[in-house]
C-alpha cells in the first residue's frame, strides 16, 4: 500500500508526483501532464470483444482497480466524449496498489486499463497491449514536483526544479518536431531525494 511521506521528517528535499494531490500543506509546482490512453491485452479482447465506445464497455467488460495516494477507493476510467469528460465506473475483478502491478495485470489479460503512453511504447510494438477507445482520450495526468512550505527553497534546489521543467519542455519540442504527440516523461527518473542538498 502507498504510504503518506512526511518530507520534514523524513529529510526529504521535495518529491515529484504523479496524479491527483490531496495533501495543502505541500508547495506545489505543476511540470507537465502525461498523456494517457486506454488499452488491453488481445486475449482479453478475444474473450471480452473490442469496445467502439464507452457505452460498450457496459456489456461486460471489467477493469484493473488502481489504488492512487490518499485515496481508499480505485478511481472511475475518465473518457472524453464530444469535449466533455465522462466517467465510467466498470466491473473490478482485482485491485492493485501501484502503476507497475496495474501494468502487468493489464498484459495479463486481467481487465482494461488507463496508462501513460510512455509506459506502453514497447507493448504497443510488440502486440502485448492494444490500444482501444482512441477516439475517447482519458484525462491526462498531472505532474508536480511538491517541497515543505516550512523550509526555505535552497538555491540547489531551486535549479533541480528548473532543470526537470526544462527537461519536459525539451521533450516536448522534440516530440513537435518529429511530428509525434509528447509523453512528457523525464529522461533521467529521479523521483526523490532521500538526503537534505546541502545549500551551495
Amino acid at each position: 500500500m502507498h504510504q503518506p511521506l512526511d518530507l520534514v521528517r523524513e529529510g526529504i528535499d521535495c518529491i515529484v508526483r504523479a496524479g491527483a494531490l490531496t495533501d495543502t500543506s505541500l508547495v506545489r509546482r505543476k511540470l507537465a501532464e502525461l498523456r494517457r490512453g486506454t488499452f488491453a491485452s488481445p486475449d482479453y479482447l478475444a474473450r471480452f470483444g473490442t469496445p467502439r465506445t464507452p457505452e460498450d464497455l457496459a456489456n461486460g467488460h471489467r477493469r484493473v482497480g488502481l489504488l492512487a495516494p490518499d485515496q481508499p477507493a480505485s478511481a472511475a476510467f475518465t473518457f472524453t466524449v464530444s469535449g466533455k469528460v465522462r466517467e465510467v465506473n466498470l466491473p473490478i475483478d482485482i485491485t492493485v496498489a501501484g502503476p507497475e502491478t496495474n501494468f502487468a495485470m493489464g498484459c495479463a489479460g486481467l481487465g482494461i486499463v488507463q496508462i501513460p503512453f510512455y509506459r506502453v511504447r514497447s507493448e504497443l510494438a510488440n502486440g502485448t497491449l492494444v490500444e482501444i477507445l482512441s477516439e475517447f482520450p482519458p484525462l491526462p495526468i498531472p505532474v508536480h514536483v511538491l517541497y515543505p512550505q516550512a523550509r526555505p527553497l535552497s538555491p540547489r534546489l531551486r535549479v533541480f526544479i528548473e532543470w526537470l521543467e526544462e527537461q519536459y519542455r525539451t521533450r516536448d519540442r522534440a516530440a513537435m518536431q518529429s511530428g509525434s504527440p509528447p509523453d512528457h516523461t523525464v529522461s533521467v527518473p529521479l523521483i526523490s531525494m532521500p538526503k537534505p542538498l546541502r545549500p551551495i
